[in-house]
């Protein structure tokens, strides 16, 4: 019985020294995952050293880059631009667009019916008179505030 008691207890000792030799290996190969991903990421931040001859190719491509876009740019609008006129141009090439706006809402049979009495006796009002103010500078906008 004692022998067997002993051999028991070596064993149990081997598999926990086993035990714990497999537990220090994973936490072993787990810090070394992290000290990987640790540095892993730090490369993805730790990019090229910046130098004037780095720098001044970088920006040599980047305005060939930016110049191109612009280039682009400007022949579709020149391109669209064709097509567009300006209202000026409008107006000089089609002389019926200066009633378009009447002729459009009578035919929609909204006529605008104004009443003229509301503006013939202008002088009830109390309005204003800027020309009267004796502070009254027409080159100063502001000289008509009063202090």
């Amino acid at each position: 019985m004692v022998m067997i008691f002993t051999l028991v207890t070596a064993v149990q000792e081997k598999l926990n020294e086993i035990v714990d030799q497999i537990k220090t290996r994973r936490e072993e190969e787990k810090k070394q995952k992290e000290k990987e991903a640790e540095e892993a990421e730090k490369q993805l931040f730790h990019g090229t050293p910046v130098t004037i001859e780095n720098f001044l190719s970088w920006k040599a491509k980047f305005d060939a880059e930016l110049l191109e876009i612009k280039k682009k740019r400007m022949k579709e609008e020149e391109q669209a631009g064709k097509s567009k006129l300006s209202g000026k141009q409008l107006f000089e090439t089609d002389h019926n667009l200066d009633t378009s706006d009447i002729q459009f809402l009578e035919d929609a049979g909204n006529n605008v019916e104004v009443d003229e009495s509301l503006f013939q006796e202008m002088d009830d009002l109390e309005l204003e008179d800027d020309e009267d103010d004796p502070d009254y500078n027409p080159a100063d906008p502001g000289s008509d505030s009063t202090d």
